[in-house]
């Protein structure tokens, strides 16, 4: 699904809102993710920080976890990820948030359109571009 620009700037947007309410008191580094899904749905996370470093939740995972307790099983079409502090750079979802995106991909057997935002750029790429060969669900079955 290819998003308009009123669909991309809304999700940023979302993503951004997630982000102010980001608990990253040990990375300073508040990140937001907004999920859309094909009925116009859309699910915002932010990550969560904890003192033991091993525990803390990522945007992304945050988002997919809401999706899931929504009962939403795939319909996946889009996700903006923004930093706070992203100032060149885009950021990108980390290894893990991929293979966790990949998961709700795979039930609906589609590949999102991820924006990846700094301040200045959006990076648009597919989850198939960033995760390729991913390890999902059919491995299981």
């Amino acid at each position: 699904m290819m998003l308009d620009d009123a669909q991309e700037q809304a999700l940023i947007i979302a993503a951004f809102a997630a982000a102010e309410q980001a608990y990253a008191p040990y990375s300073d580094y508040p990140v937001g993710a907004a999920l859309l899904f094909d009925d116009g749905a859309v699910i915002t996370g932010c990550n969560v920080e904890n003192a033991s470093y091993g525990l803390a939740l990522c945007a992304e995972t945050v988002a997919v976890a809401k999706a899931f307790g929504e009962g939403r099983r795939g319909g996946l079409v889009a996700v903006a990820v923004v930093g706070l502090k992203a100032d060149a750079e885009p950021i990108t979802p980390c290894g893990r948030c991929r293979q966790v995106l990949n998961e709700v991909a795979a039930l609906g057997a589609t590949d999102p359109l991820v924006l990846c935002v700094s301040k200045d750029d959006v990076r648009r790429v597919t989850l198939s571009a960033l995760l390729p060969h991913a390890f999902g669900p059919s491995h299981l079955a």
